[in-house]
């Protein structure tokens, strides 16, 4: 019991781990000039994330042997467990869509759906490397994916407005876009991108 408790908690932190650096190596790396409502956002998006690191770091078992009960928490930090979770779950699978052009990072910081499309086409040619992944991949599996991302992403940008005592609710469109600059930063080259006039573009 030990052993599995040991092993299941150090899963979950590797998970959180991961999930923690997909926007906090932007803070680092992509962003070099950041308002100070971008600091605002990426400093509380990294708290947040420490935190769940913390909820994943408890232990199952004491020091005597005993199963231990989780700490309780709030519902919103559950909810952000469970949206970071998600992301990091499905993140390979996103990179993938993107390079594929099934999805595209539109300007309110979510994922925009253009449909699979199995073969090459004059317009899109499927990296050989992805021909197995685009053909075993269904309709269904693949709304599902794109609508877990997109609530969690939702989930994640509302618990930062809520943790920030310098943002209210009618902040969260702003927060939004600064999401989406976030991810478009992030973005490959090959993916869409969504203007802030609403038009599309392929990153160069």
């Amino acid at each position: 019991m030990y052993f599995q408790s040991k092993t299941t908690s150090s899963l979950l932190i590797t998970v959180f781990l991961l999930s923690a650096c997909t926007l906090a190596d932007v803070d680092v790396t992509v962003v070099s000039e950041r308002t100070s409502l971008e600091n605002q956002v990426l400093g509380s998006y990294n708290s947040l994330s420490s935190e769940v690191l913390l909820v994943a770091s408890v232990r199952g078992v004491d020091p005597h042997g005993r199963v231990s009960s989780a700490p309780a928490h709030s519902g919103e930090q559950q909810d952000a467990v469970e949206a970071i979770q998600i992301l990091s779950f499905h993140a390979d699978d996103v990179d993938a869509f993107k390079q594929l052009q099934w999805v595209g990072e539109n300007n309110q910081g979510l994922l925009e759906s253009f449909g699979l499309q199995k073969e090459s086409s004059e317009q899109q040619e499927i990296p050989p490397e992805l021909t197995e992944f685009a053909s075993r991949y269904q309709i269904a599996e693949f709304e599902k994916v794109v609508s877990e991302v997109n609530g969690a992403r939702q989930v994640v940008m509302q618990r930062v407005v809520e943790r920030n005592e310098n943002l209210a609710k009618d902040d969260l469109p702003r927060v939004q876009t600064i999401f989406a600059k976030i991810q478009a930063d992030k973005s490959l080259p090959g993916d869409k991108i969504q203007n802030e006039d609403g038009s599309w573009m392929v990153k160069k």
